[in-house]
């Protein structure tokens, strides 16, 4: 069983799963030098500002990166959690992301809300159908969630946070 960093975070993400009614999770490609292959897909998201709830960070996140506004509460509680020890160059120290999951029916995606960062390393975004997510050879983050988006088209939302593997 995975267990949950603790405590204080060097950085600590609010990130949102959010999936089409086709089934398909909106992914980012983000380059990065200190991953395999020079990118990684992740979900939209991102730090959580001091003083900040979680779940209003994560709609703030999702405000910013797509342009879908959605209040906080509508977010609902957290499905899956990972962390660990990273050392990213711009920070180190035991990171933690939480995230909520989220259906619309269809979504322009409008990226103007992008900090200078995010234009920089993110090229492209598009839908994934779980089979693509599964597919994808560990260039998807977090990892394990293909059994976990599958888990909850099937079941539902999990009763309890999933502990998803660290991917750093």
């Amino acid at each position: 069983m995975l267990t949950l960093p603790e405590g204080p975070y060097a950085r600590h993400t609010a990130r949102i799963l959010l999936m089409n009614r086709e089934d398909r999770l909106l992914l980012f490609k983000f380059h990065s030098s200190r991953q395999a292959g020079g990118f990684v897909w992740l979900t939209p998201g991102g730090g959580i500002d001091e003083g900040e709830e979680l779940n209003a960070a994560a709609a703030r996140e999702l405000r910013e990166e797509t342009g879908l506004v959605v209040a906080p509460e509508a977010l609902g509680g957290l499905v899956a959690a990972t962390g660990g020890y990273a050392d990213l160059g711009w920070k180190k120290g035991v990171f933690r992301e939480d995230y909520f999951f989220h259906r619309v029916d269809s979504l322009d995606i409008d990226m103007s809300g992008f900090t200078e960062l995010e234009r920089k390393a993110i090229s492209d975004h598009r839908w994934w159908s779980v089979e693509e997510v599964a597919a994808a050879d560990g260039s998807v983050v977090p990892w394990g969630l293909a059994p976990l988006l599958a888990s909850i088209l099937r079941e539902g939302l999990p009763s309890e946070v999933v502990a998803l593997p660290w991917h750093h």
